[in-house]
């Protein structure tokens, strides 16, 4: 039995080494590939002014979050809700290190490969399309995820966007192989009836003799023009 997280955050803007924050996690639980209704949805005040062109992604505004808690008063329910599952995050090394920047700053020594195996699904889209576009969109277009609702990036929307697609991508293929191996043997099956059905079987002397006698009788009413007389070949 597994347990996994769907996990995704947003943030004031791109890089943290410049001490960028996040401003909102979105967690979905998985047990077995199935939704179990379980999520960790948090916003978080960064306390620093966000990105104009964060904002256009997110559409998160400081006035909405200078409310909200810091992520010091979040970090134990974090953690206590992604241990010891694996995590499912698009593009994973942009929010584990966002992650393990806010746990360094709030003086938690955390280190998320060290509690969670991590799948990402950007690496693994790339495997299965290479060369094509593998953002969230892209993939929601490729696997038929209805991704309307998606006006603004959003932690918990796109946690939910993403687990249907990651179910898509690695269920979906298993189940075209298996289509794939059952049509091949539905096919290969039908050529071997085909074959049984249409062996040739040699006539013997009186057959022959009964065939050429007809075919003369044809032959002669038609000035000639028997095709099946094999004697004229």
């Amino acid at each position: 039995m597994s347990r996994q997280i769907i996990l995704d955050t947003e943030t004031t803007g791109l890089d943290v080494s410049r001490n960028h924050k996040i401003i909102e996690i979105g967690c979905i639980e998985l047990f077995d590939r199935k939704y179990t209704g379980k999520k960790f949805h948090q916003y978080l005040n960064p306390m620093r002014e966000i990105d104009q062109g964060a904002i256009s992604v997110h559409g998160i505004t400081n006035e909405f979050l200078k409310e909200k808690p810091l992520f010091q008063d979040i970090k134990n329910d974090l953690l206590n809700f992604i241990d010891g599952a694996e995590l499912i995050i698009h593009n994973a090394p942009f929010d584990v290190g966002f992650l393990e920047h806010e746990y360094k700053k709030s003086k938690s020594k955390v280190e998320i490969s060290s509690i969670c195996k991590i799948f990402d699904t950007l690496v693994y889209a790339r495997k299965l399309h290479p060369g094509q576009k593998n953002s969230l969109d892209a993939l929601c277009k490729r696997y038929g995820v209805d991704n309307s609702s998606r006006d603004f990036h959003g932690a918990l929307l796109d946690a939910r966007i993403l687990g249907d697609v990651y179910l898509s991508m690695t269920g979906g293929q298993i189940s075209f192989d298996l289509a794939k191996n059952k049509s091949e043997k539905k096919i290969n099956t039908t050529i071997k009836k085909h074959i049984k059905s249409s062996l040739v079987y040699k006539a013997n002397e009186e057959e022959l003799r009964k065939h050429k006698e007809i075919c003369n009788k044809i032959d002669e009413a038609s000035s000639g023009r028997c095709i099946w007389n094999i004697s004229k070949f």
